[in-house]
């Protein structure tokens, strides 16, 4: 079964990305959603995911600070980073960790989870 972790404080864009992976993956999966970063890092060494997303605009923890304190263990996680912004430094960013598959701007759209799940 893939394990997926969606990490964003915003419900909507959560939603769209729920739903968009849902009509569009066809082999079992299961959907951990957070809208704290701070929760999902403690609850990912039991989850093992094989995909993350991340949002990199939020309270209390942001995406960089997460990335920073996120050091899997037993798993390599594809992750990718969705964001609005459009920012060509936070781009360049995030392509200097090693972790980081690929920088998605939202919404997420059909495309890219072709991309991402084939």
């Amino acid at each position: 079964m893939i394990k997926i972790v969606l990490i964003d404080d915003d419900p909507i864009s959560t939603f769209v990305t729920e739903k968009l992976i849902s009509k569009n993956i066809k082999v079992p999966f299961e959907i951990f959603k957070y809208s704290n970063a701070v929760l999902a890092l403690k609850d990912l060494p039991a989850i093992n995911p094989n995909y993350l997303f991340l949002d990199l605009n939020m309270p209390e923890m942001t995406g960089w600070d997460f990335l920073e304190a996120f050091s899997p263990k037993s798993s390599n996680p594809e992750v990718y980073i969705l964001s609005s912004s459009v920012d060509e430094r936070d781009i360049s960013k995030a392509n200097k960790y090693g972790m980081v598959k690929k920088y998605l701007s939202k919404p997420l759209v059909k495309k890219y989870i072709k991309t991402i799940f084939n």
